[in-house]
């Protein structure tokens, strides 16, 4: 069984924009700018790491919720700083209160949940749901 998870647990990532993580990288009509999705895979890999302590044998943190804003373009060379702090735990579920910074301007903010599984367990309905 995981861990007590603490309320204000956080960590961040950074990253900085490169081709690859722009809208234009998939669709060359559009601007080379970080793409939402993008963004909102950094907040999970923060999350996954701010829980990443807190797992025991072979526990993960998958993602169960997202709800975000992204408010303003950020271009390839950009430093980006992506933070998750524990907000709230309800039963398995913890939230996250995500932020996206580049230049000192949070461009992106909004909640992430995760939960802690036993990877084999989960590992096992995905394999049960897939035969079905």
């Amino acid at each position: 069984m995981a861990k007590y998870v603490p309320i204000g647990t956080s960590a961040a990532v950074e990253k900085r924009v490169e081709f690859q993580h722009t809208l234009a990288a998939r669709w060359p009509e559009l601007p080379s700018v970080l793409s939402t999705p993008r963004m909102i895979d950094w907040m999970e890999v923060a999350g996954f790491e701010a829980l990443r302590s807190f797992c025991e044998g072979d526990e993960i943190s998958v993602g169960t919720a997202i709800n975000v804003n992204h408010r303003a373009p950020v271009g390839v060379g950009e430093l980006v700083r992506c933070e998750a702090v524990v907000e709230s735990i309800n039963d398995r579920f913890i939230t996250f209160r995500v932020t996206a910074q580049s230049g000192g301007r949070v461009f992106g903010e909004g909640t992430i949940d995760r939960v802690i599984v036993n990877m084999s367990k989960f590992e096992g309905k995905f394999r049960t749901a897939r035969r079905s």
